[in-house]
């Protein structure tokens, strides 16, 4: 090693911590403010990639410490890890260990649709016309519907699941208005980060699949709800205020259940919030308001443009044919 590597890395132990500046991606980058030798320094801290070696991924999940269940439902089960070799101190007291530097989803039993989902795969860009919907995607949403892949959405709402993770519900049928909701973290979440705080509202009614469902007629309930989710979100968190939140629903959802996404503005913009996938609640309230036609007038009858990995059910069964035929472009 040349004497200015070794003289470069000698610097590094040499800091003295003051303050933290930031966390970004998540709390995945820290920047330091700190010293060397009493001369000012600034040092980032940035989680690096998992390696991609077979003896280190096969031996990573014997070898974690401080394994903690933050909840299950169903085939679903998360958790916060430690997952470094090394001692580190207990807790803070509060009953939290905030060195825990995994969090971990596990899906077990998981099917071939979900190999499928997490598998690196080509992206395409698709066109969804109000024709190739009522033709080709309702009923491909009917089918999964019918194939009990909404099990632990009704685990929750009907209060058989992660009824101590709800931070608010609305009685179903109480007031017309309300319609039955309720608000919980999601389950990507670490429930500590706030800047990366990501809720989940999730409709009790069970005839609105997609915001393909929804019509002139449910512009004040969706108000109304979005009033609602803000009002709790910012009074179970504090910190967090009315404009530090965005909301959004995804199309193509992962599972026909509507439902709404609760994220911090500081949260950065991944595949779930891109262009393609993340359609702002706003947008879509105000696309209702100002569509032509009485109270039954909706977003099945609009073209819809998103992305689809080429490893889904929905590319391979709908789209693919679709475009191998040529019909895609001809149902416009």
């Amino acid at each position: 090693m040349s004497a200015s590597a070794t003289n470069a890395e000698a610097l590094v132990p040499k800091f003295r911590f003051e303050r933290l500046l930031n966390q970004d991606q998540a709390g995945r980058r820290s920047s330091l403010y700190g010293t060397i030798d009493s001369q000012p320094a600034l040092l980032v801290l940035e989680r690096a990639p998992f390696p991609a070696s077979a003896d280190y991924l096969g031996s990573v999940s014997g070898s974690l410490r401080a394994l903690k269940n933050l909840g299950a439902n169903d085939i679903y089960h998360w958790y916060l890890a430690n997952g470094g070799p090394i001692d580190r101190p207990e807790g803070d007291g509060d009953g939290d260990d905030p060195f825990a530097d995994l969090k971990i989803n596990l899906i077990y039993p998981c099917t071939e649709q979900h190999v499928k989902k997490y598998s690196r795969q080509g992206v395409r860009f698709v066109t969804e016309t109000p024709a190739i919907y009522r033709d080709h995607v309702r009923p491909f949403m009917q089918a999964r519907r019918e194939a009990g892949r909404l099990n632990w959405v009704f685990n929750i709402i009907e209060g058989r699941k992660e009824q101590e993770d709800v931070i608010y519900r609305t009685p179903f049928g109480e007031d017309p208005a309300d319609e039955g909701f309720l608000l919980l973290p999601d389950l990507n979440w670490d429930r500590k980060t706030l800047d990366a705080l990501h809720l989940l509202g999730i409709v009790e009614r069970r005839d609105i699949w997609s915001l393909r469902d929804l019509r002139k007629r449910h512009v004040p309930w969706l108000r109304h709800m979005r009033a609602k989710f803000v009002e709790a979100t910012t009074k179970v968190y504090p910190a967090v205020e009315e404009d530090q939140l965005k909301l959004y629903v995804h199309y193509q959802p992962t599972y026909y259940h509507f439902h709404i996404h609760i994220v911090h503005v500081q949260l950065e913009a991944g595949a779930t919030q891109a262009t393609g996938k993340a359609i702002g609640l706003d947008s879509i309230i105000e696309r209702l308001r100002v569509m032509q036609g009485d109270e039954d007038a909706g977003m099945d009858g609009v073209s819809l443009g998103y992305t689809l990995g080429e490893a889904s059910e929905l590319w391979t069964e709908v789209f693919e044919p679709l475009k191998r035929t040529g019909t895609a472009s001809q149902s416009r």
